[in-house]
């Protein structure tokens, strides 16, 4: 029975896939922002261990941008690993890194998108900080989609970081805190994110049935439309992703108008 589920299913989806795609509207968004949620779950369900897991979802990662590609998505940001996630057992956490080292030298390896690292790259190995900026460096002229890899990344932090990279800024120019009391401004802060002149994500897709944001682009999701998908990372087809591109078409955005 299930191996005739799994027939019946190759044969389905792509014709449910086209069919998606021409019935998309014409609003797509430009920044897609992905929680990469539930690898670990994912294994456990398997029977396998959680490094199987990291890596399955890793593998995802190629497709899921493709799909982007394909509608004309101009930047995606994936969130591979927060701050929180830095607290993981050791073994588990080191494990990860590699996986997530691996994952982005083989995108970078492809010269197919702009890579920009987004994170506290302090609070990472030197190493894992070490590669990810060798592959930003390395696709830095390419033309393609922009792909910010979020690692060691909290949206609390970015907000953090983007204050004290202001303040900075303004010491060096000898601006007063008085002065900068008065001038400072929501756009002020923005010029220092991570993604300063990127345009803020249209939508954000959760995978893994989890519905909140748990930090992720804090800041900018402020307009953000969102979608939860139930399937787990590895699970995340591209008839899910349709979908959710569809489902955010489809809304009527009013921004409080």
């Amino acid at each position: 029975m299930v191996d005739w589920k799994r027939g019946a299913r190759r044969v389905l989806y792509p014709a449910y896939e086209r069919r998606v795609l021409r019935r998309m509207p014409d609003n797509l968004p430009k920044h897609v922002g992905v929680m990469l949620d539930g690898n670990r779950r994912w294994a456990k369900a398997v029977g396998r261990d959680t490094a199987h897991g990291h890596r399955a979802g890793a593998a995802n990662i190629e497709p899921l941008l493709t799909w982007c590609e394909e509608i004309g998505i101009e930047v995606v940001t994936l969130w591979l690993l927060s701050t929180d996630n830095l607290h993981r057992p050791a073994k588990e956490l080191e494990q990860l890194l590699e996986i997530i080292e691996d994952a982005v030298d083989s995108l970078a390896d492809q010269r197919r998108w702009r890579l920009n690292p987004v994170g506290a790259l302090d609070l990472l190995p030197d190493g894992t900080a070490s590669r990810l900026k060798t592959a930003a460096e390395a696709t830095s002229e390419v033309e393609g989609m922009i792909v910010n890899v979020a690692v060691g990344y909290g949206g609390r932090r970015e907000i953090a970081d983007a204050v004290r990279s202001l303040l900075h800024e303004h010491a060096a120019k000898g601006t007063s805190l008085e002065e900068l009391a008065q001038i400072i401004d929501v756009e002020h802060i923005a010029d220092h994110l991570y993604t300063k002149g990127q345009p803020d994500p249209d939508l954000v897709i959760r995978t893994s049935g989890e519905q909140r944001l748990g930090g992720f682009l804090l800041w900018q999701s402020a307009k953000s439309e969102f979608y939860f998908c139930e399937a787990y990372w590895p699970d995340f087809r591209r008839v899910d992703f349709l979908r959710a591109i569809r489902a955010y078409a489809l809304r009527e955005r009013r921004f409080g108008s």
